[in-house]
């Protein structure tokens, strides 16, 4: 047996057709190291890419450890840079001397940095050819052909060109695509703002396509983006605090303060390569992974997870999470339903066809969907809000859920009160806050379910936002100081932006005085737009956020048959001249 064994192992590394290697040589465990822990840091640091980041600081003052893993055959190598912390780490092969991982930078600390192309999203929709051809549909769909310098092709080019951004996220290159995102966010900035001063949708040529060809395309399409997420799609930790957060309602508790921890509880599953496991035997008694920050969403989105986890449930360990693809799914059909509704109300058939079409074939809505998060409930919730505009009550109570899914929204309150003239009558202005009370309480009603709802607010508030603004993140221009690399510090002017993001929510809510549904959307995306740029934690799951709306604004029609406010407003003036004669 011994002899077989020895016999189909290697005598020498075996590496790929790219030149990786892919298998060592077999060695019994308790062989010595054949690597000097000064010989594999010597390594590690000649590595191109350690050495390139690495002469970023001072030679002198970086203090590293090696450490010799005797079952994995490898030396981990850790670099300390004084005020910095951990600037970089990677593995050594014992056997062969290739540095078999390198990370540096945001890559040793943020696990997603690190690229690869398939922890959000999955495989098959980051691949090039089903990307790209995401973007092909969007484009055919959505273009004026007949006016290709366009303003508005450029609005659906600029909506796509975060794909540059993400394709140097996939490999690795924070910096690079952390820079890319900057111009198109801007741009469409000054998009929504100049459409919402002007009241005018940009001119387009008559559609290429019929109507029936979009709404075939469509379907398609919303078949195609279930299937991929059910064949491919993967669950980050926003999806799995989601569940989470259903299954503590459903048992009596508020997720805030109640998600798996991981300190000083029984682990229940093997160790991994690091020799730790994140399945803690909870105090509940379940085998769960830990999810410490997961309660620091606003409680709408745990709600959002209730039909999933009563038609799924949720076991803990070895569970598929479907409670959460569910969620996603059902969301992302959703937002393809609500922008056809709003659409024909405001623009009939064609612009339904439109709206329906580019939520189911823009790459990151599906982006958002294949990674099973939260991201697609707030701005839908928005969308159904916009659809009934004309409702107080219902505009109060969507931008609610909307904000106390993700607190974002919540910026958009002001300017959806004053909606659509900031002198109303002041009945619809407290039939808003009514909507918007009733739909707070309804909220928050899962702060009743503790035995003492004050200390639950309090848990609620410190879990939350004071948590979300004082985060640390990579993914922005905004943080990179920690680094310590020669990156600017641009704290000052972050929050330069961030007081005026404030006054620019009050100003927009007088400014203009009267408002149609058109600038309504626009200032609303142009207000989500600036709280991205100003974000300190930026991804590009948060473009759903805005991208229905900014949709709306670009390919609403001006040719649109008369909306249902002008009817109404039409109404209105033909029954006072009847008063008057």
């Amino acid at each position: 047996m011994a002899g077989s064994a020895w016999a189909g192992a290697p005598t020498r590394p075996v590496y790929d057709q790219q030149g990786r290697l892919v298998q060592t040589p077999f060695a019994p465990v308790d062989e010595p190291a054949h690597l000097t822990k000064e010989r594999a840091t010597e390594l590690f640091f000649a590595k191109d890419k350690v050495a390139d980041w690495l002469g970023r600081y001072p030679r002198a003052k970086l203090v590293s450890e090696a450490t010799f893993d005797r079952r994995y055959r490898d030396w981990t190598v850790m670099v300390w840079y004084g005020p910095a912390g951990e600037i970089a780490t990677g593995l050594v092969d014992d056997l062969t001397g290739l540095v078999t991982e390198a990370w540096t930078g945001p890559q040793v600390a943020w696990l997603m940095a690190r690229g690869g192309g398939v922890a959000f999203g999955g495989k098959r929709l980051n691949s090039i050819p089903v990307w790209l051809a995401f973007c092909a549909v969007f484009l055919l769909g959505l273009a004026d052909f007949r006016r290709l310098l366009s303003v508005r092709n450029l609005d659906l080019l600029v909506l796509l060109s975060f794909t540059a951004s993400l394709w140097y996220f996939n490999h690795g290159h924070i910096f690079a695509s952390v820079s890319l995102v900057y111009p198109p966010l801007v741009y469409l900035l000054g998009r929504m703002m100049w459409i919402g001063a002007r009241d005018r949708p940009p001119a387009a040529a008559p559609p290429v396509w019929p109507v029936w060809a979009l709404v075939a395309a469509t379907v398609f399409l919303a078949g195609f983006r279930i299937g991929l997420n059910a064949r491919d799609s993967n669950v980050i930790d926003v999806g799995y605090s989601g569940v989470i957060g259903a299954e503590r309602i459903a048992h009596g508790q508020s997720p805030y303060g109640h998600m798996p921890i991981q300190d000083d509880l029984k682990p229940c599953a093997p160790p991994g390569r690091d020799g730790k496991t994140s399945y803690r035997i909870q105090t509940n008694g379940r085998c769960e992974a830990a999810d410490e920050r997961g309660d620091t969403y606003g409680p709408v989105s745990y709600q959002a997870y209730l039909p999933g986890y009563a038609l799924y449930g949720w076991k803990g360990k070895g569970d598929n999470l479907n409670a959460a693809r569910f969620t996603s799914v059902l969301f992302d059909v959703l937002g393809i339903v609500g922008l056809a509704l709003l659409g024909w109300r405001f623009g009939r058939a064609r612009l339904a066809a439109n709206l329906a079409f580019a939520w189911a074939a823009y790459p990151f809505t599906q982006y958002a969907s294949s990674s099973n998060t939260n991201d697609a409930i707030p701005p839908v919730l928005l969308v159904f809000g916009l659809w009934l505009v004309t409702s107080p009550r219902a505009r109060g109570a969507f931008v609610a859920l909307s904000g106390w899914t993700k607190f974002a929204s919540l910026l958009v309150a002001p300017l959806w009160l004053s909606y659509p003239e900031l002198r109303a009558r002041p009945r619809e202005k407290w039939l808003f806050v009514g909507g918007f009370a009733v739909a707070t309480l309804l909220s928050f009603w899962i702060l009743l379910l503790e035995p003492n709802p004050l200390h639950a607010a309090r848990v609620f508030w410190d879990r939350t936002i004071p948590w979300q603004v004082g985060r640390e993140s990579p993914f922005s221009i905004w943080d990179w100081r920690q680094y310590h690399a020669g990156l600017p510090d641009l704290r000052a002017l972050q929050i330069a932006l961030e007081a005026l993001l404030g006054v620019a929510a009050v100003i927009v809510a007088v400014v203009p005085r009267r408002k149609s549904p058109l600038q309504l959307a626009a200032l609303t995306a142009a207000l989500l737009i600036g709280f991205e740029l100003v974000l300190t934690h930026w991804f590009y799951l948060y473009l759903p956020w805005f991208f229905p709306l900014v949709a709306f604004a670009v390919l609403f029609a001006a040719a649109s048959p008369p909306t249902v406010e002008a009817r109404e407003a039409s109404e209105r003036r033909t029954g006072e001249l009847v008063a008057v004669r």
